[in-house]
């Protein structure tokens, strides 16, 4: 298996994006924020192409942002 390195740092900003999220959530006690940021750290595993991966970050952004938007 070879790594790619945009992939490599993709993942590392998607995950550190979503620990930051995730830490957010828990100390304002704000699930969306909650979820989406275990969902950030979680599927840069699974998901091997970085365009793929973009895009799933930001439908979870958009979905996240109309979260807030409607104050759930």
């Amino acid at each position: 298996m070879q790594l790619d390195m945009n992939w490599l740092l993709l993942s590392m900003l998607v995950s550190s994006v979503g620990a930051g999220l995730f830490i957010y959530g828990k100390k304002e006690t704000r699930l969306p924020y909650m979820l989406v940021g275990g969902i950030y750290c979680l599927y840069p595993y699974f998901v091997r192409n970085s365009l793929l991966m973009v895009i799933i970050a930001a439908v979870l952004g958009i979905v996240l942002w109309f979260a807030a938007k409607l104050d759930i």
